[in-house]
């Protein structure tokens, strides 16, 4: 949701000609009593102009209407496997994602197994789990379980439980801050659809190859723009890509088997089966079950766009190799060696079994706990936090 920014007035200087009027003379006694006055006065008025501040805020958050085109402060994210590269760090920062100018209440509910984003449509309105007023509303009306955090609490309640399953990862944790379940991290808006055809694009790419090829596809949607940069500006919608044909689609760059992939996607949303508000509302099993159904978004792929788009804070991810080196290397186990012995099949450094226990301890608060294994290994997720 685009918010304005309160409005300031400030005082202009008295041009009044009885400003310029020589004031009597008085005693130091009288000059003291008269500055404590001032100075009380002057506090009184301070405190007010800071009350008013805050209410004109929170009245901003509440009357102000959604923009047709999400604007964002962050870049999208990227994803440190290389064999499915989900996410790309040069995007531009009116990607997928958009930031309140003004911090959002820290009041609003979220729930470790729902999405805690707050999610644009492709037609610009934006959607939450939990609406105002129905936070104690009973699950069997809702359809989802009763939050149990908000935006200001839940990187707090994370960390401690975090801390209190294993005091180890305390020293990770004060060194490497997460922005990602942070009170200005929840407060991005995320545009679900153009995250996913992001992620197709990226994927096999390196990043500068991926955001070539999503401008030439973006610009396709915007022929009429005169200004170069105005051409990849407007993402499409999914009704506008569903008509176009893959050999159009393809003169972006795009390879046959992601032309296809998109367009597939654009038809999932178009139709109805994929919405901002399926996203919301599904368990964590049924966002698996309806995304991987989708040509060209794996298990991998749906995991990183649940927990780095959507918020879920309980999410897990075995089969990403910077997960198993962080596990192993917390777990005290020598990675060089597990490196050169090579491993069977994909569970390289540590067995998949192995690796859902230990992350079992931590839930409903797994997510901030692979986002530190990523840490405790030294894999670079800035990116992915960006």
């Amino acid at each position: 949701m685009a918010v304005r920014r309160s409005a300031r007035l400030s005082a202009a200087p008295s041009s009044h000609p009885l400003s310029a009027i020589q004031q009597p003379k008085i005693n130091r006694s009288q000059h003291s009593g008269i500055r404590k006055a001032q100075k009380r006065t002057a506090k009184t008025k301070k405190s007010q102009k800071t009350a008013a501040g805050q209410v004109l805020s929170a009245e901003a958050l509440q009357v102000a209407e959604p923009t047709a085109t999400p604007r964002a402060a962050s870049a999208a994210t990227t994803a440190t496997d290389p064999n499915d590269n989900i996410f790309d760090p040069s995007l531009p920062t009116d990607s997928t994602r958009r930031i309140h100018s003004t911090p959002p209440p820290l009041d609003r509910p979220v729930e470790p197994h729902r999405t805690n984003a707050t999610l644009l449509t492709p037609h610009g309105s934006s959607l939450v789990a939990y609406p105002p007023g129905t936070e104690q509303a009973s699950p069997s009306k809702t359809g989802r379980p009763r939050p149990t955090a908000t935006t200001g609490t839940l990187l707090e309640k994370a960390v401690a439980h975090l801390i209190a399953t294993d005091p180890r990862l305390k020293t990770v944790i004060e060194k490497h801050p997460c922005h990602l379940f942070s009170p200005e991290g929840l407060a991005e808006e995320v545009d679900p659809f153009r995250s996913l055809v992001s992620s197709i694009i990226g994927q096999q790419v390196s990043g500068a190859a991926a955001k070539s090829i999503r401008d030439k596809f973006v610009a396709l949607f915007n022929s009429n723009e005169t200004d170069v940069v105005a051409r990849t500006k407007r993402f499409p919608a999914p009704e506008e890509i569903v008509q176009y044909d893959i050999a159009t689609l393809r003169t972006a760059g795009l390879s046959q088997r992601k032309a296809e992939y998109i367009q597939g996607l654009a038809q999932k949303f178009a139709a109805g089966e994929l919405s901002a508000g399926m996203l919301l509302n599904a368990s964590d099993q049924e966002l698996v079950e309806k995304l991987t159904a989708v040509r060209g978004l794996g298990l991998w792929s749906v995991e990183m766009f649940a927990c780095f788009a959507l918020k879920r804070i309980d999410v897990f991810s075995t089969g990403d190799l910077g997960v198993q080196r962080g596990c192993a290397a917390f777990m005290g186990r020598d990675i060089n060696k597990l490196k050169a012995k090579g491993g069977s099949g994909k569970f390289k450094y540590m067995p998949e079994k192995e690796m859902l226990e230990l992350a079992a301890k931590f839930s409903p608060f797994r997510s901030l706990f692979m986002w530190y294994m990523w840490r405790v290994e030294g894999v670079d997720v800035a990116v992915l936090n960006a």
